[in-house]
């Protein structure tokens, strides 16, 4: 069975989707997921009603103290888990992980998972220049800009060993798929 370390920050793009997407593909391939969170991804899956959701569901969420609290790094770095995926990714976690700034819970974790080569995997969705339109809890749309300080942070970080950025929802359903296919774990 493959074992998931799954990453959640603040950003509310294509929560609803990820959410649902967790859920089937961890019934679909019988996964152990376990959910980390950021304080601020609390927040917003409270505000998109979906934290419940995700509690019945999953039978760990842990949620930021500091950086290395839960110590989640300790997981990565001895083999606990087979994979860590972090999706969605803000634009500011994404800026930390290009720089090496390791002050949260996540950003530390991808830092440290990948200086032990656990394979990671992480969506932001800020990742190509233009327009970016938005679900906002109740369905009303909103059209985002993305900025090209984004668009480079994302870029740098595709360049870094043992980093796969993904593009899209679809994206993190084909990475957690071939993974398990590649691992030869699904029931």
């Amino acid at each position: 069975m493959v074992r998931i370390a799954w990453g959640i920050t603040g950003c509310g793009d294509k929560i609803e989707e990820i959410a649902a997407l967790m859920i089937e593909l961890k019934k679909k391939h019988g996964l152990t997921v376990d959910i980390y969170t950021s304080k601020s991804a609390k927040l917003v899956l409270k505000w998109y009603k979906l934290w419940s959701k995700l509690e019945e569901e999953f039978y760990d969420i842990r949620v930021e103290v500091d950086a290395n609290s839960p110590f989640l790094v300790g997981k990565l770095q001895t083999g606990h888990y087979d994979m860590f995926l972090v999706a969605p990714v803000t634009a500011n976690t994404a800026a930390k992980i290009a720089y090496g700034i390791g002050d949260t819970l996540l950003s530390n974790a991808v830092a440290q998972g990948a200086k032990a080569r656990l394979p990671i995997y992480i969506y932001p969705p800020d990742n190509k220049p233009g327009e970016l339109v938005t679900i906002l809890p109740g369905g009303k749309k909103m059209t985002l800009y993305i900025r090209d300080v984004d668009v480079e942070n994302v870029n740098k970080i595709r360049k870094m060993e043992g980093i796969t950025v993904l593009e899209s929802v679809q994206d993190i359903r084909r990475a957690v798929e071939g993974f398990v296919e590649q691992q030869g774990k699904s029931p």
